[in-house]
């Protein structure tokens, strides 16, 4: 009876999640942060639902300025003792002007670059009435209604995840009446011409920074109708006298690899197209939200509504949070983010960039390219607990390929075994500094993107894929053990020259730099016993990793972000790198280091609780990773902001993407990753449930959330407090349970001694260094209960609260 209760309790939540999952506005997008992205990860649509002008604006994921380039500056390995020389000699200004010349090349990357856009015109469509346009979250389709002289239009965009098109129909409920033209718009060099009924657009890659343009890629527009005519003229397609009329569009490019352009992007859109306008549209359609819903509907999320919620525009809702607290939004806000991971990046493509796989610039902000000093993780955050796994595949596949490029520049800018990447790479991954020493001298760029293998390691327990991807673990440490110097001052290993990123100067062994030298060496090691490796390697690793410098607390009870005990408790900077290892890393625990606990909490308040919207979103999970749901919430509210001309500082764009301003996709992600950090977590030795439940957030349930260890979970809570919970072993091994309401279930015993699952195993770090100072108060938690269940593969595990 019970099972069955909990089953009833999802459906019904799924069935209240149909009815929220959509954005959903009165009048057209006038600007391009109010048109709906579509994407199926290579081909990315925004879809401005215009009635008199419909504008598909559209990006390929290979489009990019340049070619095949690489950056590395010879003058680097020469350079390298005197830069570290100088920075232990406190002569900072002196490095950083060293390191500026003989660092860099005038090479800092190449633009993610958009492919024009698609325009229909029609004519007589200015008096429009009954207008609405929507994105439905669950097909990954954009519809736009309204009527014209009593005539009803209806247009559904999707890109097809089976098809691999970008398609549109159109219709009419009267006969005959749909008569409409299609053009292209586009801001690169190109042709237009019309061959065997197609519209065809042949652009190129523009040249950047010295670096010639060597994408070549076409588009291919296809109008298929089922009565009235279809003719070419002047470079446009038209169509009258229609009832029914469904466009393809089909782009593709002569990227091969990054080392290589070779392909034919003719043959490639020709083939697509055909294959593409041979189904019928019903289940070209049907066949699309089947693929999509597949990932997306895994996870289901119900934080309770407001009744007058969903009769609001989505512009509408975003103004209101501030008053209503409408939790649907939160959920909307958070299921959204899901649906632009997949749309953005699936196995085979490349990994979403600054901008996902939507861009409708030639020199978008920060190139729109691969920021790996928190951008492009963030991106991924939310992958593997939101029960995405496979969308995190392109990020692998781009972290081989910088293990490839960055050996070069290991070896000629440090003479350093391994592989190594600095802050940024663009679709030629290239892996030495760019912009400027401040910025760009931060060679830890390897070390983070490799905690992701890892993570996906310990979510899946897939020892062929930890196998396959070992040698890019080692890679990275190796360069770590081939590259730290000793400081002259406390004889710890330091990484130099380096920097806080984007944060202060050019420096030796900041505190973010440590922590991530301090993972991939300890996790290199752990894989090395799993893979039953070289034992003497795993011990240098370690012992390499134990003459780290340890975090400190310094005077004004904050972590330090550097050697030195100089952190400013009024600078509100963006970054909070020194936070890492609190969240995504596991080195800060309330329950084995309450000192960093305590002193990462001090540094977030000294950040202040507004910042740009990625930033906003790591802090969602840094909150939760502090046990305050209320405070994570609080940041919540910061990012449900409305960002348009009457409120630049907002956080949030009428089509939700998420504001630094201007758009950058990673606060969308960091939002969902940080909502579902609220929720449970798994990094610390156990599975919490619901660590930090706002108040607000009361009432709910979600079901398919992820732990590492393989565990599926799905619950309910009331009060504040869990009452229901399904775990699914994926893998079997000890389940250890925390959480703030006593439990019972079958198999549930009280947990005693160490966790027997390495997969949950928490981090072992060094004693932290306290200031005299330091006046540190301590922290109040909440009591726990620890549970363990011997679970078994694929089998399913009710608990529920403990009845009095």
């Amino acid at each position: 009876m019970k099972k069955y209760f909990f089953l009833l309790f999802i459906l019904f939540a799924t069935k209240s999640n149909s009815q929220e999952l959509r954005l959903w506005y009165d009048q057209p997008a006038k600007v391009w942060e109010e048109a709906l992205p579509l994407g199926n990860s290579r081909l990315g649509a925004m879809v401005y639902g215009n009635p008199v002008r419909e504008e598909l604006q559209l990006n390929e994921e290979t489009i990019w300025g340049g070619g095949p380039y690489r950056n590395d500056n010879q003058n680097a390995l020469k350079a390298l003792p005197e830069a570290q020389k100088l920075i232990f000699d406190n002569k900072n200004g002196e490095a950083d002007k060293l390191i500026n010349e003989t660092f860099f090349t005038r090479t800092h990357g190449m633009p993610f670059q958009t492919a024009g856009s698609v325009i229909l015109n029609f004519p007589g469509h200015d008096d429009f009435q009954n207008y609405h346009r929507q994105l439905d979250l669950e097909r990954a389709v954009a519809t736009t209604h309204y009527t014209v002289n009593g005539i009803n239009y209806t247009r559904e965009v999707f890109a097809s995840f089976d098809d691999d098109v970008i398609i549109m129909q159109v219709t009419a409920d009267k006969k005959g009446a749909l008569n409409f033209d299609i053009e292209y718009v586009n801001p690169s060099e190109h042709r237009i011409s019309e061959q065997n009924n197609v519209l065809v657009l042949e652009g190129k890659g523009s040249d950047h920074e010295g670096i010639k343009g060597e994408i070549r890629y076409q588009i291919h527009t296809f109008a298929k109708n089922n009565d009235g005519k279809i003719r070419f003229s002047d470079n446009k397609l038209y169509v009258s006298d229609a009832t029914t009329a469904t466009i393809y569009i089909s782009i593709a490019t002569n990227f091969v690899d990054y080392k290589t352009v070779g392909g034919s992007p003719e043959k490639k859109a020709a083939e697509i197209l055909a294959k593409a306008i041979a189904k019928n549209y019903k289940s070209a359609i049907e066949k699309h939200s089947q693929i999509f819903n597949k990932q997306f509907s895994r996870f289901k999320l119900n934080l309770g509504n407001i009744p007058s919620g969903l009769q609001k525009t989505t512009t509408q809702r975003i103004l209101d949070f501030r008053n209503d607290q409408d939790p649907s939004l939160v959920t909307l806000l958070f299921q959204f983010g899901r649906y632009l991971l997949i749309s953005s990046s699936q196995p085979g493509g490349q990994p979403a960039n600054l901008q996902g796989i939507w861009c409708n610039s030639m020199y978008p902000a920060w190139d729109s390219k691969y920021t790996v000093n928190i951008n492009t993780e963030m991106n991924y955050w939310p992958a593997e607990v939101t029960n995405l796994s496979e969308t995190h595949q392109p990020l692998f596949r781009m972290i081989k390929d910088l293990s490839e490029s960055g050996h070069g520049t290991a070896k000629s800018m440090y003479g350093a075994d391994g592989w190594v990447t600095h802050h940024n790479t663009d679709l030629w991954r290239v892996t030495s500094p760019i912009d400027f020493a401040a910025a760009g001298m931060w060679p830890t760029g390897g070390a983070w993107l490799s905690q992701h293998l890892w993570e996906h390691y310990l979510f899946t327990g897939d020892k062929n894929f930890l196998s396959d991807i070992y040698p890019v673990m080692k890679g990275s440490a190796d360069f770590f053990l081939s590259s730290l110097i000793e400081h002259p001052q406390h004889g710890w290993l330091v990484v130099s020259p380096s920097v806080s990123p984007e944060h202060g100067p050019i420096t030796a062994g900041c505190t973010m730099d440590n922590q991530l030298v301090f993972d991939i060496l300890t996790r290199t090691a752990m894989a090395v016993e799993i893979l039953d490796g070289d034992k003497s390697y795993k011990a240098r690793l370690l012992s390499v990793a134990d003459k780290l410098p340890p975090m400190q607390i310094g005077k004004y009870t904050q972590l330090q972000e550097w050697l030195e005990d100089v952190d400013d408790p009024k600078n509100e900077h963006r970054h909070v790198s020194h936070l890492y290892g609190l969240y995504p890393g596991n080195q800060i625990s309330p329950y084995t280091s309450p000192e960093l606990f305590e002193g990462a909490r001090n540094s977030l308040i000294y950040r202040g609780d507004m910042a740009t919207g990625w930033s906003i979103g790591w802090k969602v999970n840094l909150w939760a990773r502090l046990l305050d749901g209320n405070h994570a919430y609080k940041i919540v509210n910061n990012m449900l902001t409305l960002a348009d001309s009457d409120n630049p500082d907002g956080r949030t764009y009428p089509n939700l993407f998420t504001a630094h301003p201007p758009f950058q996709i990673d606060g969308n992600f960091g939002l969902t990753a940080g909502v579902a950090e609220m929720l449970i977590q798994s990094h610390d030795g156990a599975v919490h449930l619901l660590p930090a439940l706002p108040d607000k957030w009361a009432t709910g349930m979600v079901s398919g959330i992820v732990a590492r260890g393989g565990f599926e979970v799905s619950m309910k809570w009331e009060n504040g407090e869990v009452s229901e919970v399904s775990v699914l072993s994926k893998l079997g091994g000890n389940l250890r349970i925390r959480s703030y309401t006593p439990l019972e279930g079958k198999s549930l015993t009280k947990a005693e001694g160490k966790n027997s699952n390495s997969l949950l195993e928490p981090a072992h770090i060094k004693k932290p260094l306290i200031s005299d100072k330091a006046l540190l108060k301590g922290t109040s938690l909440k009591p726990i209960y620890e549970y363990d269940i011997n679970t078994v593969t694929n089998k399913t595990y009710q608990l529920k609260k403990l009845q009095p």
